[in-house]
């Protein structure tokens, strides 16, 4: 499996997964963290997009960042998203553009913990333009995400 951070050149392959959520903006993002932890135990062997700097700091350019997350969104056979949202702490305001925006690509998969906050219309976006249920918990997420790709 590679992590490809954001303050690294995009790398390019037949299977991969975008981490796309909210980050925290003074930490690297835990979620991430255990996500790519899982993957590894899945034994997952694709590019896993990792929109955070590898040194835990975020980009001062915020468009070399932008540009970044586009082109990983891009080139991802997978855009998960798993949205934690949790107000104040983490509001996830970048990630429903993102949602709504990449929505339509056909290659998003949809998750959140039960107790995540202002989702509602998120759900129901997915449940309408996939007919599937958001996954509640971020391993069956990735597990869904893994089969997904290896069945491709």
């Amino acid at each position: 499996m590679i992590i490809n951070y954001s303050d690294e050149e995009i790398k390019k392959g037949e299977k991969s997964i975008f981490l796309a959520g909210p980050t925290s903006r003074k930490e690297s993002t835990r979620w991430r963290k255990e996500a790519i932890e899982i993957l590894e135990k899945l034994g997952f062997d694709g590019i896993v997009y990792n929109p955070e700097y590898s040194t835990n700091l975020p980009k001062e350019d915020y468009v070399d960042q932008a540009m970044w997350e586009r082109h990983g969104l891009t080139n991802a056979t997978i855009i998960l998203f798993w949205v934690p949202r949790h107000l104040p702490d983490m509001p996830a305001f970048t990630t429903n553009v993102e949602f709504g925006y990449w929505l339509h690509s056909g290659k998003v998969l949809y998750g959140r913990p039960d107790d995540a906050e202002k989702i509602k219309y998120l759900d129901w976006l997915y449940e309408l333009d996939y007919n599937k249920k958001p996954i509640n918990d971020l391993k069956s997420l990735l597990e869904e995400a893994v089969k997904i790709i290896n069945n491709k």
